[in-house]
């Protein structure tokens, strides 16, 4: 402890970082707002799983934030582009109002960069610090690496084994045309009431977004979908591409060709832009036909249905 160093009243924050190795702190948060002379920030990863470790947090005595990566908007901050750019690319959208050729072909390229990207402050800073994917991929991995770690270090008994290959089979079942995930591909023998807990672990963990499917498609969405039929997307698309195989990220930055893996990144985009704007996802499939609506956004008295192209065509009604 340093002698001249001092906590002023009113004028001293005090920060925890990795709160998750820790979970007890957040106990006494209650004493700290209480007391009153300084303000406490908490900052951690996997919150949601080790808060269940806590035996009292503070409730009503603190604020809770989920923080997210970055979005289309904010990496366009990120990278310097002018408000009145971002603006404008808004005002074309809520007008309705097509772009021009050299427009769509700046914003087309802007918006491919962010979904190989994703919203990792680590990869964006790259990115941006160097002009180029150089080096972006590398810390994608090590992002991967980590989570790969904290399953096994936070994760108890025999779940490490099938949260893990539950977390390696996403990517493969969202590269086919029916993205409904399926626990008995995840491994031999595999059954539902064995891993619908290694799901939930993953969604608490917040690596994943649980996706519905819908009972009807109509209001209300509480109540009204099946908790066995559901779709995984990841909570940052930049972290999916980066478990894709190697010809596959080639394709996607020298080439532009999205091949088998399309559907499945556009998919996960706007799932995850969804999530970052409060909606819980839900997606409705008819089992005696093909008859399928991607995503709902629910207004106040209306259930909006969200059709996802990765081409043109059209979408069945």
């Amino acid at each position: 402890m340093d002698p001249s160093k001092k906590f002023e009243a009113g004028e001293t924050i005090l920060i925890f970082d990795e709160l998750q190795e820790y979970p007890e702190i957040a106990t006494s948060l209650k004493f700290f707002k209480i007391d009153g002379r300084y303000d406490v920030i908490c900052s951690g990863s996997l919150l949601g799983i080790q808060y269940k470790r806590i035996e009292s947090n503070s409730v009503g005595y603190k604020v809770d934030y989920n923080m997210m990566s970055m979005d289309f908007e904010e990496f366009l901050w990120a990278k310097g582009d002018k408000d009145t750019d971002i603006e404008d690319m808004l005002w074309h959208m809520e007008k309705e109002l097509p772009f021009n050729e050299t427009e769509m072909k700046v914003y087309s390229s802007l918006f491919l960069d962010y979904c190989i990207l994703g919203g990792m402050p680590a990869v964006v800073r790259e990115y941006i610090a160097k002009g180029t994917f150089e080096g972006t991929l590398d810390i994608q991995r090590q992002l991967l690496a980590d989570y790969r770690e904290d399953i096994r270090k936070y994760a108890e008994g025999m779940d490490q084994t099938r949260i893990l290959n539950v977390f390696e089979q996403i990517p493969a079942q969202l590269s086919k045309d029916n993205k409904k995930f399926q626990i008995t591909k995840v491994a031999s023998g595999a059954r539902f009431k064995d891993y619908c807990g290694c799901i939930e672990w993953l969604k608490d963990a917040g690596i994943v977004h649980i996706c519905y499917c819908l009972n009807f498609p109509e209001l209300p969405l509480n109540g009204n979908y099946d908790d066995t039929k559901y779709k995984l997307y990841f909570f940052d698309t930049g972290i999916f591409v980066a478990m894709l195989d190697e010809e596959a990220q080639e394709d996607l930055r020298a080439n532009k060709n999205l091949g088998v893996y399309k559907g499945a990144l556009y998919e996960n985009i706007l799932g995850e832009a969804l999530t970052k704007c409060g909606y819980g996802l839900y997606y409705y499939k008819k089992d005696d036909s093909t008859l399928e609506e991607d995503f709902f956004v629910r207004t106040k008295d209306y259930l909006l249905p969200v059709e996802v192209k990765a081409k043109k065509g059209t979408a069945k009604t």
